[in-house]
């Protein structure tokens, strides 16, 4: 028996209950993870709501996209990892709040020895959708400048940085000004606290009127009309969040004014085959080896707390990433 986080209902973070499951052994093309750390994504307390119901085959169910861990058990099949290895894993199936969890081999990559598990858990799903916001679905060049909301969060932190690596110039939004620091820390050229300033404004004036190339909307409702507003013509408007509530629905006449691109990206999307996976896991491992990505974990809870952990996230408590902790970590 293993400790694990079970979801018997749709609603609040207390809905969360620690119990304990009975595992099994890993099939063929599956192997078995000691869990070290597992990251904690805004996706978690969409899908605890029951608006990501795709995603979940059934009640009750065991949350969490993202987790590193070393491989005790792997099927007869397998061929991508082996017993000992530190591996990590990010997407579908949801299953990551455990102590152990038994994972598709093919979705999983080698962590590199040079990067901390805790490091490789809070970093690899965030990190693959940053890479497919600034590389993939809008390819960000050094003569563009976005417009990044929630700058400081675990998305945020490591797009914005990848964003002025790249040579962009790079706006982002926070709502407090401690993180504002953070976020004129993480590359942000121009930082704005939205509950202070107009951003639709403030994005005017940073860029003479003109508007940027791209925004990449995680809010939602609150802010989705005034990022479009923020476009310049022929700009893209990339959605990956909600966290405010899906936006409304846009008609044809108002992309049309201003010839605007809609994108809804999906990590797994892109990643769902290996050879892509290990190609953007392995951009995101050498970035952060190399020091151009600096992954922030400022936040650490006990897996016993991830309601707690929720709650946080949901109040915008948080920034950067988040993980728990198995109890025995």
């Amino acid at each position: 028996m293993v400790k694990a986080i079970r979801v018997y209902k749709f609603g609040a973070p207390e809905v969360m209950k620690l119990e304990d499951v009975e595992l099994g052994e890993p099939k063929n093309n599956e192997i078995k993870v000691k869990i070290k750390a597992i990251g904690v994504n805004y996706s978690d307390v969409y899908m605890r709501k029951g608006l990501l119901l795709v995603y979940i085959q059934s009640l009750p169910y065991t949350p969490g996209l993202e987790l590193a861990g070393v491989v005790i058990a792997v099927g007869s099949e397998v061929t991508t990892c082996k017993l000992g290895d530190v591996v990590a894993y990010a997407g579908f199936p949801v299953s990551a709040y455990a102590e152990e969890q038994i994972l598709p081999a093919d979705k999983v990559v080698l962590v590199p020895s040079s990067i901390d598990p805790i490091v490789a858990a809070a970093a690899l799903f965030k990190g693959l959708t940053a890479e497919v916001l600034v590389r993939r679905c809008f390819k960000v060049l050094p003569e563009h400048t976005i417009l990044f909301h929630a700058a400081a969060g675990g998305v945020g932190s490591l797009a914005c940085q990848w964003a002025n690596a790249l040579g962009a110039t790079v706006i982002g939004t926070v709502s407090t000004k401690e993180k504002a620091v953070q976020a004129k820390e993480d590359g942000c050229h121009h930082v704005i606290i939205y509950k202070e300033e107009n951003f639709v404004d403030r994005v005017m004036e940073i860029t003479s009127g003109k508007g940027v190339d791209v925004v990449y909307e995680s809010i939602g409702k609150d802010t989705f009309q005034s990022s479009m507003a923020c476009l310049k013509i022929n700009g893209h408007i990339v959605v990956y969040g909600m966290a405010s509530g899906e936006h409304e629905p846009i008609g044809f006449r108002q992309i049309a004014e201003k010839g605007i691109y809609y994108t809804a990206p999906s990590m797994t999307l892109y990643t769902k085959e290996r050879n892509n996976l290990l190609a953007a896991s392995g951009e995101l491992f050498s970035n952060i080896e190399k020091g151009v990505l600096r992954v922030r974990v400022n936040h650490k809870y006990p897996l016993s707390q991830a309601a707690q952990a929720h709650s946080d996230i949901e109040n915008r408590k948080t920034t950067g990433s988040i993980v728990l902790l198995p109890d025995e970590n």
